[in-house]
């Protein structure tokens, strides 16, 4: 069962027929209950003007002999205030239904012309004049076999209150046999019309499904291709029909593109990785070997700096790879202007300005201080003579600043520096300029701080390094 519902296609298919049989069926039932009393009404109204056509002729004191008792063939008693039959159609033989099952009428020889319930009221309730007739019908189903065919009817009773017989009650009955045929046959309409109805119901839904869903099946067969050759460079066919599934398509590629991209840099990054590691560890390895055949040539101030390096490059490497991972920051909070203070201290040529009273944000110290550090290494490397860090308020943006009087950064290149293991042709040499990841890094813990860094042109004709991140007065409020 789960295999045979296993598609939307046939869930919905399900689901939509479903439906219209439960509305078809309430439908149905509302229709034929409608009928069956339409019907029952009409045949109670033709029973009631039977009876009453008997009643007006008793009030006008007509004979039994002489009642309309055997008009279209339908049932009709006189009973009497005893309960009597003295009047009936002359071809019943059974009847049920109306209280009095005798068919063979048997009135008085000669009515005496005095009734001591003349003046009684009838059983209904209504007080009665003589050649008056009741107002109040009491209907009630029953059968009734005349000249050997018997069939349902709907009885009607009507008092009537005569001169001379007394209070009357006639009996007439009208036969239900139009409202079984119509109901039989609107219900046999439904049984045969409505299952065609749900196959015509299911088969287009089942249509309408294959044709909307066809570019959803597109898009995993596309997917499932790309998944088996790994080329991410593959898209998604995006339909021309403006709707969800065109939507999905359309995020589907930026996903890949996304992907694409994540994967190519990761690429890139293990191929720069390399590159940087190899250097050192090479280095390293010629200086041990020539240390082991020729002890007092061993270069032992170069080894400890091809290990120092190699141990920062490792511990960016892990650095970047943290921020990758979506590490998020402490949320401790941070004095940045004492944080400044200590990044600049023992620095040759770096001042520090406005960086007197606390000024705190929300973030890791550590990873804080990287940035502050990374900015001041880069901006020593670049500047000729003075660096000057700064620390200030701007509106509820924390800005610190990093300004070097060297020679700035081209309008061109102030992207790219941002980008990993990317040196400037002034700052590739091993001495002068790391492995290219330490301003990659403050921006990354920028961001991941919820702030920015950006490079502009300095007023001493360097370069002007912001980091801006959100502030935390109400913490520096306390803190002073």
């Amino acid at each position: 069962m789960s295999r045979l519902f296993g598609s939307v296609r046939a869930r919905a298919t399900l689901a939509a027929t479903l439906v219209v049989a439960v509305a078809l069926v309430a439908a149905g039932t509302a229709v034929l209950l409608s009928l069956r009393s339409n019907l029952l009404g009409e045949a109670g109204t033709q029973a009631e003007r039977s009876a009453r056509e008997v009643a007006t002729e008793l009030a006008v004191g007509t004979p039994y002999a002489d009642l309309s008792l055997d008009v279209d063939d339908r049932p009709v008693q006189v009973v009497d205030e005893d309960g009597a039959l003295v009047a009936a159609s002359e071809d019943l033989e059974r009847i049920s239904g109306t209280g009095v099952d005798q068919v063979k009428p048997r009135p008085a020889a000669s009515p005496d012309g005095e009734d001591d319930d003349a003046d009684d009221d009838d059983d209904s309730g209504e007080s009665l004049e003589p050649g008056e007739i009741g107002g109040r019908i009491t209907v009630s189903d029953g059968s009734a076999t005349i000249d050997g065919d018997t069939e349902d009817y709907r009885f009607a009773a009507v008092p009537v209150k005569t001169d001379d017989r007394g209070t009357l009650t006639v009996y007439a009955g009208a036969p239900l046999s139009a409202e079984h045929g119509a109901v039989d046959t609107a219900l046999t309409v439904m049984l045969i019309g409505f299952p065609l109805l749900l196959a015509v119901v299911a088969w287009v839904t089942w249509l309408v499904t294959r044709r909307a869903l066809r570019p959803v099946e597109g898009i995993r067969r596309e997917m499932a291709a790309i998944t088996a050759s790994e080329d991410l460079a593959r898209r998604v066919p995006v339909p021309g029909t403006h709707d969800e599934v065109a939507r999905l398509a359309s995020t589907t590629n930026e996903t890949l593109a996304a992907l694409e991209s994540s994967v190519e840099r990761q690429r890139g990054f293990v191929a720069d990785a390399s590159h940087e590691l190899r250097s050192p560890i090479a280095s390293l390895r010629t200086q041990l070997e020539v240390a082991a055949a020729h002890p007092e040539l061993l270069d032992l101030d170069g080894a400890v700096a091809d290990t120092v390096r190699l141990q920062r490059l490792a511990a960016d490497l892990l650095l970047l790879a943290r921020l990758d991972a979506g590490e998020r920051p402490a949320e401790a909070r941070v004095d940045l202007a004492a944080l400044a203070r200590e990044a600049a201290e023992g620095r040759a040529g770096v001042s520090v300005r406005g960086a007197e009273d606390p000024v705190s944000v929300a973030g890791s110290r550590g990873q804080l201080g990287r940035v502050l550090a990374n900015l001041l290494d880069n901006a020593q490397r670049h500047a000729r003579s003075a660096v000057e860090v700064s620390v200030r308020w701007d509106g509820d943006e924390v800005v610190a600043a990093v300004a070097d009087d060297g020679d700035g950064v081209p309008a061109a290149d102030r992207e790219r520096i941002f980008e990993r293991f990317v040196r400037l042709d002034a700052a590739r040499s091993r001495d002068d300029g790391g492995a290219g990841l330490g301003l990659a890094i403050a921006r990354d813990v920028a961001v991941r701080h919820g702030g920015t860094l950006t490079v502009h042109d300095a007023p001493a004709g360097g370069a002007l390094f912001e980091l801006r991140l959100p502030g935390d007065r109400a913490g520096t409020a306390r803190e002073m």
